[in-house]
């Protein structure tokens, strides 16, 4: 059956639409006319913007569930949990840990995988353990080691080939090798955590690498005489830069400046958000360390940050009012470059015809008033 969604404006995927329908059959996006469809099945939202549903491939947790809770109720509880913030698809993401609770892990969210009713679990994001010490942040360095491609199969089987990205540090022993191995088996390499030199850091990218982690945050800076991580991030052509949009972990400046080095065709809004997404200030844990969240931070005990309290509408409506991005540019970098980064275009972050209706709608002031999986409303402000 068919249904039509009028609405003030579309963020399609070749561009921007004024007043008109779009129609959706079987769960599917189809069509889009300008003329009134002759069909009694239309949704009228006047006044409001249809999005694609957003993408976040970076998020460990939410209203005090994580991930590595390795229970199908955390993972259940953020999936659905995803909806109010207009989210329709993610990668729940894991922590450096040790490789039998990552196995727990990963198959956790294989057994829970066709069992959700929120946001699309779209795969999985590994973020370690293969890092290094000086820019741990909230990763805890015990567990860390060198990447093993072994270790990668053995989670690839155990999460029935649910893995799509993985974090390492380039300088670490066998980095270049491991990601030519992970990219041949579809699976995107992401760089973090890391005190890589730029020259490191170009071999490994050079091997397959493709996405900078939390640009700025865990890894090393730019200097004059040696670029670091953040240079080669601003440098190295046919990339994307990861940023937490929340006016904490980086500036609304130095968004700007990544954003200006890489077009903003090459940035993906993550949120990095932890169990404290929205709930409260007070007390939390992530992975075995103690976190404070007060006035919009999540913070070790000692002043390191760790993760976000973010939601991916409120990094988009950051930098729009931060001056630094149109709103049909931070709605792609929200959902089109993130499904790019990691080889789901054909899968979701737009709307086109054939992909699967998930859609959110929005005002001016990014408030999401609904959230459409598969041409079905699952979330009403």
């Amino acid at each position: 059956m068919k249904t039509y969604i009028y609405a003030d404006k579309f963020f399609m995927n070749y561009g921007v639409e004024e007043n008109g329908y779009l129609c959706i059959n079987n769960g599917k996006f189809e069509s889009f006319q300008k003329e009134k469809p002759n069909s009694d099945n239309i949704i009228d939202y006047s006044g409001k913007l249809i999005a694609p549903g957003f993408v976040d491939t970076h998020i460990h947790g939410l209203l005090n569930c994580d991930i590595m809770d390795n229970t199908p109720e955390a993972v259940k509880t953020i999936s659905k949990g995803l909806l109010k913030y207009g989210v329709t698809s993610f990668l729940p993401t894991t922590l450096t840990d040790s490789i039998e609770r990552l196995n727990e892990s990963v198959e956790n969210i294989a057994n829970v995988y066709n069992d959700i009713e929120g946001a699309k679990i779209q795969g999985i994001f590994l973020e370690g353990p293969f890092f290094t010490e000086k820019f741990k942040g909230a990763q805890n360095k015990k567990y860390f080691k060198d990447p093993d491609s072994n270790i990668l199969d053995q989670w690839q089987k155990k999460s029935n080939n649910l893995i799509k990205k993985i974090a390492i540090a380039p300088e670490r022993e066998n980095a270049a090798e491991f990601t030519s191995y992970a990219t041949k088996h579809n699976v995107t390499v992401a760089l973090g955590h890391s005190a890589a030199t730029f020259d490191e850091a170009k071999k490994v990218v050079g091997s397959g690498a493709n996405i900078f982690v939390h640009t700025y945050n865990g890894m090393s800076p730019l200097t004059h005489r040696e670029p670091g991580m953040v240079g080669a991030a601003m440098e190295l052509k046919n990339t994307f830069a990861e940023l937490i949009c929340d006016g904490h972990h980086i500036s609304p400046i130095a968004a700007n400046i990544m954003m200006n080095a890489k077009s903003r065709d090459n940035i993906v809004l993550i949120t990095d958000c932890m169990r404290a997404g929205s709930m409260e200030d007070g007390n939390y844990t992530l992975g075995e360390f103690d976190v404070i969240v007060k006035g919009g931070t999540a913070k070790l005990t000692t002043g390191s940050l760790a993760g976000s309290v973010l939601t991916m509408n409120k990094a988009i409506k950051n930098v729009v009012d931060w001056n630094i991005a149109t709103l049909e540019e931070a709605i792609k970098m929200a959902s089109f470059n993130p499904a790019l980064s990691c080889n789901l275009e054909n899968v979701c972050g737009s709307i086109k015809p054939g992909l699967d209706a998930d859609f959110v709608v929005i005002d001016n002031k990014l408030n999401v008033y609904n959230t459409f999986i598969n041409g079905i409303c699952k979330y009403s402000l």
